[in-house]
């Protein structure tokens, strides 16, 4: 009896615990401290310019999201800390508290969804190949028996293992710890191409040391909405999310920061992806969805 008094209260505390943590902006207003993610390589979402800035579209939705916090919490001399995550890394960290939202360039799944919650889903994009005009490579035929590089972490690792099974390509997959360091096994002839999210392999491709010499190519496997990621059982934090991209939706602020981004120069080279909006996202200003992936 003793021992059962004992284990129920114990887990009673664990679960206070978890929801006391998932409480995001009381969190935040009894530590005058929000801590947010940037990724270093995800370029145009949120990438490093010189060592320690981060840029990007999804870095200026961030800082959207954190004015409306010092608002929600009537804290404007809000401390921000800003903490690099990889693909690997992310969700653990935002799991366990560490840091209290992401947004990059990170898929909202249904697998996923059982571990965090996702805000209203702010772009789609699916998995193409990066490689060298000199390779050869035209789509995934060809890379049959070839070694194929994707990041750690990243449903395109997945998605591209998948395929080879199914396809009995036999391919060699490696994995770079990054995007950056995956783009570089291709540069360095390791691999003969790097299966990612198109957007990401555009932007990879438009900061590189020659990007004459790379392409993109390839059908697109599967359509993934990109959103921010912030911690389950959180309804109050993910309404303020959601209400912040809504607000930019609406206003046409989300229509001129995504030009800025996608259809003009951007830093540091002044490289413009020209690359128009979806009709998917076109559809989701207007739908405001926040549905995953399968």
């Amino acid at each position: 009896m003793k021992f059962s008094t004992l284990m129920t209260a114990v887990l009673l505390t664990a679960g206070l615990a978890a929801t006391a943590s998932a409480q995001t902006l009381k969190k935040v207003a009894d530590s005058n401290k929000i801590t947010v993610s940037y990724r270093e390589a995800s370029v145009p979402f949120s990438y490093l310019i010189g060592s320690t800035k981060a840029v990007g579209f999804s870095v200026e939705l961030t800082e959207a999201i954190i004015d409306d916090v010092r608002k929600k919490v009537k804290k404007p001399n809000l401390e921000v800390a800003y903490m690099p995550v990889t693909s690997q890394n992310r969700i653990p960290l935002l799991v366990n508290g560490t840091y209290d939202l992401e947004c990059g360039s990170t898929t909202n799944n249904s697998a996923r969804g059982k571990d965090v919650a996702f805000s209203i889903n702010m772009f789609y994009t699916g998995t193409r190949l990066l490689t060298k005009k000199t390779s050869g490579v035209k789509n995934y035929a060809d890379l049959t028996k070839k070694t194929v590089a994707s990041t750690t972490g990243t449903t395109n690792a997945q998605v591209i293992r998948k395929y080879n099974t199914e396809k009995n390509l036999d391919m060699q997959l490696i994995l770079g710890k990054d995007h950056d360091d995956s783009l570089l096994l291709v540069e360095s002839d390791r691999a003969m191409a790097f299966a990612m999210d198109d957007i990401l392999l555009f932007g990879l491709m438009a900061n590189s040391k020659n990007p004459a010499a790379l392409q993109v190519v390839g059908d697109s496997l599967q359509v993934e909405p990109y959103a921010c990621m912030l911690r389950k059982d959180d309804p109050e934090f993910k309404k303020l999310v959601d209400g912040t991209i809504t607000r930019l939706m609406k206003s046409g602020e989300f229509t001129k920061l995504y030009a800025k981004w996608f259809e003009s120069p951007m830093p540091p080279k002044g490289t413009n992806l020209g690359l128009p909006m979806s009709q998917q996202l076109k559809d989701n200003l207007k739908a405001m969805s926040d549905k995953p992936a399968t």
